[in-house]
């Protein structure tokens, strides 16, 4: 046997944000390594040549990775964002006359009768247009993903591509029939394919694969899906496995290591962290802040890597729960909390098979742990918990404290630190750690003198307000201007950064530094 390979392979972290996106999607952890499985058979059965594969590949796994983008959006109107998700692969099996009803009563599911009515008002004008710019937003920002972490052009054209129909209705250029890359019309029609041959059974899937033929699917795809149906969906569990998708394809041997991998990492990051606005920067501040206080107490480079791109990673599985609870601006009850204690052990499955990443993976998954015990998800005490364990939910405690949450505004730096100290003499964080934190934040970057993008101090301070989820009113009120005044900052700001979206504007924001209270220089 030859030495191991170093680094990890770029599929197994594509491969994991598939589960991700599964979750999001309020589907079981393989429904996007199922929807591959199905969509790559199909492009066998039409012989499609390696790079529509390798395309059809990638789609597969990443359509949806940015279906949580506007997750704090979608709650607004929706309440459940990952419910209505879950619940919209049957609008696939509804008429239109069936459709609208559906999506109103979605629309008035809670709040105030008052409330209820001016929703579903609003959504009757402005509803569609909401909706195309998520989808708009989604297939933008997995494409630009797609090619930053190296995927080359194909995968993000097709990525791009997802939401576009075959009659020239779809999302975002409105491209028509054979203008559809053949990737971007196999796996948009293998994802409901997937989901009612798993409820429903085969026949299901040929019916909803009919009704949609020479509208929203290629008649090409359709056929061939319903003249092999059996053969198409055979084994599918087997053949969806971890080991299974990702093996013998010869363009998934890229591997990355050292700096390649941390910035595929903080991609990843900045991916995760845009579930809430609330939440912006905050991976990245977490894993640099823990890592400068791996540094204080004297840790090597490897273990400053490690705890770092623990760091990186350790939000993972907020992805699985709504945004109806984590923007939530009150206290969780029982229920609502125990699916927040679940997200940590959400991050270590959607990354148990990589192995490459077993050392931050397991830091990550206990960073809710506390020494007396009193932690999630698993109530490990102190002698289960490392160093790097210890440093890690320090800081993501003391980076939180000075952030934002539904519930209150970021704390000074100064009650953030009282707050770490007394849970040192609560016995829950440990000393030492919470000593190398609070030094380590104590050294933050100094301030800039000049901005990214050619924006002003004025418009910096727009655009985070914007990535918190401030809405124009509220940024007006915020900085004592006109509500005209604000949309116009706004408004300059976007066409600045070629962003569309608060989405894509949080996402420029983050990636550039200007979102998380713990900077590096």
């Amino acid at each position: 046997m030859g030495p191991r390979p170093e680094g990890v392979r770029v599929a197994e972290l594509v491969a994991t944000l598939s589960y991700a996106a599964d979750l999001g999607l309020g589907q079981p952890m393989a429904h996007c390594m199922r929807q591959t499985v199905i969509a790559l058979r199909l492009a066998d059965l039409l012989g499609a040549d390696a790079a529509d594969r390798e395309a059809t590949f990638y789609l597969g796994l990443l359509m949806n990775a940015y279906c949580h983008a506007d997750a704090a959006e979608q709650a607004e109107w929706f309440g459940d964002d990952i419910g209505l998700k879950g619940d919209l692969f049957e609008a696939f099996d509804m008429t239109t006359a069936q459709f609208v009803p559906f999506m109103l009563r979605r629309v008035a599911a809670r709040g105030s009768g008052l409330e209820r009515a001016r929703r579903v008002a609003v959504a009757s004008v402005v509803g569609k247009r909401t909706a195309m710019t998520f989808l708009t937003t989604h297939a933008t920002l997995g494409s630009q993903f797609a090619m930053r972490i190296g995927l080359g052009e194909a995968s993000a054209s097709a990525i791009g591509q997802g939401y576009e129909q075959w009659d020239g209705r779809g999302l975002p250029r409105g491209l028509k029939g054979e203008q559809i890359c053949l990737p971007a019309r196999l796996v948009p029609f293998a994802s409901p394919v997937e989901v009612f041959s798993r409820r429903h059974g085969v026949e299901a899937a040929r019916s909803i694969a009919r009704r949609r033929r020479g509208t929203q699917f290629d008649a090409r795809v359709v056929d061939a899906f319903c003249d092999h149906a059996e053969e198409v969906l055979a084994d599918l569990d087997n053949a969806a496995d971890w080991d299974v998708v990702l093996a013998d394809k010869p363009f998934l041997d890229r591997r990355v290591d050292g700096a390649e991998l941390d910035e595929l990492l903080e991609a990843m990051a900045d991916l995760v962290d845009m579930k809430s606005p609330h939440l912006a920067g905050h991976s990245r501040g977490v894993a640099n802040l823990a890592a400068a206080a791996a540094r204080v107490s004297g840790g090597s480079d490897d273990e400053v890597t490690t705890v770092r791109r623990a760091g990186l990673i350790h939000d993972l599985g907020r992805l699985g729960v709504s945004n109806a609870i984590w923007d939530k601006p009150a206290l969780l009850g029982g229920t609502e909390r125990d699916r927040v204690q679940l997200h940590p052990h959400l991050t270590e499955r959607m990354l148990a098979r990589v192995d490459a990443l077993t050392a931050s993976r397991t830091i990550a998954a206990r960073h809710h742990e506390r020494l007396d015990g009193s932690g999630y998800p698993r109530g490990l005490g102190a002698a289960a918990l490392s160093p790097q364990d210890r440093l890690l939910a320090a800081a993501d405690v003391y980076h939180a404290m000075t952030e934002p949450r539904p519930y209150r505004p970021p704390a000074s730096a100064d009650h953030a630190a009282r707050v770490l100290q007394s849970e040192v003499r609560d016995g829950r964080l440990d000393g030492e750690a919470v000593n190398a934190v609070l030094a380590a934040a104590g050294r933050r970057a100094p301030a800039r003198r000049q901005w990214p993008g050619g924006l002003t101090a004025r418009e910096v301070e727009v655009l985070q307000l914007v990535a918190r989820g401030q809405s124009d009113k509220q940024v007006a009120r915020r900085l004592g201007v006109t509500h005209k005044t604000a949309s116009n900052h706004v408004q300059h700001i976007y066409v600045k950064l070629g962003v569309s979206s608060r989405a894509a504007a949080t996402l420029w924001a983050t990636q550039h530094g200007l979102m998380g209270q713990f900077e590096t220089d």
